[in-house]
C-alpha cells in the first residue's frame, strides 16, 4: 500500500478504486492520476491527489510501482501508448478495460512489459464488487500482491490462470449487476400487474433484492440451500418456484444470457 501508483482515467471505476485505496491506508503523496475530463477538480478537492491532463506533465522522477488503465476500452487506443516509457520489472501495469487482451497491451507497451487483466464489477463503488485477475509473462508474485491490494481495496480478488476464463468471468460478474437491477425491475412490474401499488411494488422489490443479497453474504449456507429454507411445502413460493425452475424457465434462459454475453466478449477481445 505504500507503492507509488499511477492511475490513467478517474471515473467511475477510476475513482471507485482510488478511494477504496485511499481508505486503506494508501498514502495521497504517493498517487498521480491522468484524467483530462470533468472529474479532474472532484479527484483533487475529495481525494487531494496530483492530477495532470496528460501524460506529458508526469514528473519525470516519478516511478510508480502499479500503472492502472481506467479508461474506457474504445479509448485505449490513444491511451495506452505513452506509457511504455514505464515498462520495465519495476512496473506493472494493471487493467481493468473490458475485451483488451494482454497481447494487446504487450504490442503497444513492449514484449517485456508486465501486464495484469482484471476484470472488476459496479459493486466495486461500494466495495462490494469481485475482480477476477490474469498475470501475463514477467509478473512477479510481488506484483500480483501489488493487484490483489489495490483491487481489494473495493471488494474480493481472485485469479485464473488461462485468459480466456475472463470472457465467462465478464458475461458474469461484469454484467451481473445488470441482471440483477432487471430482476428488480421485473419482481416490481409482476407485483404490479399483481395489484400493489407502483411505489409500494419498487419498494418491496429493491428492498427485498437488496436484503436477499447480503443475506447471502453474511450466511454460511449455499444458495440452494437459502432458497428451500423459505419455501415451504405447498406453499406460495413454491408454485412461483414451479414456473421459474420449469425446463424452460430461469436457468435454462440464464445459461443461454451468459452464453450470448461471452460470445460477444471474446467477439471483442483485440
Amino acid at each position: 500500500m505504500d507503492e507509488c501508483l499511477l492511475l490513467v482515467g478517474g471515473g467511475k471505476m477510476g475513482g471507485a478504486l482510488l478511494s477504496g485505496w485511499l481508505a486503506r491506508g494508501g498514502p495521497r503523496d504517493r498517487v498521480v492520476v491522468i484524467e483530462p475530463g470533468p472529474p479532474a477538480e472532484a479527484l483533487r478537492r475529495t481525494h487531494g491527489v496530483t492530477v495532470h491532463q496528460a501524460p506529458e506533465d508526469i514528473d519525470p522522477g516519478f516511478r510508480p510501482a502499479v500503472v492502472v488503465f481506467a479508461v474506457k476500452p474504445q479509448a485505449m487506443d490513444q491511451a495506452a501508448a505513452p506509457y511504455d516509457r514505464f515498462t520495465g520489472p519495476e512496473t506493472v501495469f494493471l487493467s481493468i478495460a473490458a475485451g483488451k487482451t494482454i497481447a494487446y497491451f504487450r504490442r503497444r507497451l513492449g514484449e517485456g512489459a508486465a501486464i495484469v487483466r482484471a476484470m472488476p464489477n459496479t459493486p466495486a463503488a461500494v466495495g462490494r464488487g469481485i475482480s477476477v485477475c490474469c498475470a501475463g509473462p514477467g509478473v512477479s508474485a510481488a506484483q500480483k500482491e501489488h493487484c490483489t491490494a489495490l483491487l481489494g481495496a473495493v471488494g474480493e480478488v481472485a485469479w485464473v490462470n488461462e485468459e480466456a476464463l475472463l470472457d465467462p468471468v465478464t458475461a458474469v460478474s461484469g454484467g451481473g449487476p445488470a441482471y440483477v437491477f432487471l430482476l428488480v425491475e421485473c419482481l416490481a412490474e409482476a407485483g404490479i400487474q399483481a395489484g400493489l401499488p407502483d411505489g409500494l411494488a419498487r419498494r418491496i422489490a429493491r428492498t427485498t433484492v437488496a436484503g436477499s443479497g447480503e443475506l447471502l453474504r453474511q450466511s454460511e449456507e449455499p444458495p440452494d440451500v437459502l432458497r428451500q429454507n423459505v419455501t415451504s411445502p405447498g406453499g406460495t413460493t413454491l408454485e412461483a418456484l414451479k414456473i421459474l425452475m420449469a425446463p424452460d424457465g430461469l436457468r435454462p434462459l440464464m445459461i443461454r444470457a451468459i452464453a450470448a454475453a461471452t460470445r460477444r466478449s471474446r467477439e471483442l477481445a483485440s
